[in-house]
């Protein structure tokens, strides 16, 4: 699409814990940074009410994906995530959304990019920011999208259809570093990448419990201002350079398990806490408690058997099954990573973004 459209298809959809705006690549200017503009002005941004747009107030609801068909031999469709900014004018596409990606399936399906079977339908997806491929099972009786069904995940009210989602094997390191263990900042740290640049740190490093609620955790400033020293220099040695303008990487702290899950975590999304935990964020999590030496050993309760781990946040948990093995070079390697979410369509239609001409 070329100019400044007035109106555009949108379908909101509930993915996982995350709310965002799904678009078809078509439905967009094909130049990112008109595309960019047009995506802040439908979202609201920047306004720390997004009062003017779809946005929530909170970079959970300020998400979009955009869906395209894919020319990768193993995919059928494209899934671009962007983080809306919430209150400054920026679009970031630094980082994976595993939540918004319960939905891309659903969404190709509604859009007609993917025919449904009668029953189930499989939908292939390649993550466009980090080029990693995941498969999206959901049920479709008689060839349409079923969003109802006994699925619950914590942190969303009542049940919904189940999404299965398996992640293929990256092929960046698990450890970016090379290293189980680093200090960064002066604080013990273990650096992943499944999927999600992430730094998995002891609470109790930090001089908090782990078990703080988000709210509690973003009013200790100099908690947040630790945590954001520690970011910033992970960055460069995660291989992803100046991180002082992007999202990525995530902090994961970790305390031992408050109920019967495996670790109890509060994540910073950098600036802000989840109020639960972002699907590949807690993949990154799992495997980092089966690395032999990282920060996670003598805080993690690891199950005798099987590849389940459940990964309490702040709301509840999250079971993600994840297997860890070991490469040519003797290092570790993320063999196997699934997960079940649930997604559910809000609303399909058209959304009119604030006129160019207004912004701010």
């Amino acid at each position: 699409m070329t100019g400044e459209p007035s109106e555009v298809r949108c379908l909101l959809m509930r993915g996982g814990t995350s709310k965002g705006a799904y678009f078809l690549a078509d439905d967009l200017p094909a130049d990112p940074a008109a595309r960019d503009g047009l995506l802040l002005r439908v979202m609201g941004s920047p306004d720390p009410r997004q009062i003017d747009g779809l946005g929530g107030a909170h970079p959970l609801t300020s998400k979009v994906a955009v869906v395209s068909v894919s020319e990768h031999p193993d995919a059928d469709v494209d899934y671009l995530f962007l983080q809306v900014a919430v209150d400054a004018p920026e679009v970031s596409d630094r980082q994976n959304c595993g939540n918004l990606l319960a939905g891309v399936g659903p969404f190709a399906v509604e859009r007609g990019l993917v025919a449904a079977e009668d029953g189930h339908t499989s939908v292939r997806i390649r993550m466009v920011n980090t080029d990693g491929l995941a498969i999206a099972a959901f049920p479709t009786p008689g060839g349409r999208v079923d969003y109802t069904g006994t699925a619950r995940i914590s942190g969303v009210p009542g049940t919904a259809a189940p999404v299965l989602i398996e992640f293929a094997r990256g092929a960046t390191p698990l450890l970016p570093t090379g290293n189980a263990c680093d200090v960064i900042a002066g604080t013990p740290v273990t650096c992943v990448d499944n999927g999600m640049p992430t730094v998995l740190i002891e609470a109790k490093a930090l001089d908090i419990t782990g078990y703080e609620t988000p709210r509690e955790l973003e009013e200790n400033t100099a908690l947040r201002e630790r945590v954001e020293r520690i970011r910033l220099e992970a960055g460069p040695l995660m291989g992803l350079g100046d991180v002082r303008d992007t999202t990525v990487p995530k902090l994961s702290l970790l305390a031992p398990p408050a109920e019967d899950g495996a670790v109890t975590t509060r994540t910073f999304i950098p600036h802000r806490c989840h109020t639960s935990i972002g699907v590949l964020g807690a993949a990154g999590v799992a495997a980092g408690l089966r690395i032999a030496g990282s920060v996670a050993q003598g805080i993690a309760r690891l199950p005798p058997d099987g590849d389940r781990l459940r990964i309490e946040h702040p709301t509840g948990f999250l079971d993600i099954e994840a297997a860890v093995g070991t490469g040519a070079d003797g290092t570790p390697t993320a063999e196997r990573t699934a997960v079940v979410r649930t997604a559910r369509k809000i609303f399909d239609g058209t959304v009119f973004p604030r006129s160019a001409r207004t912004a701010p």
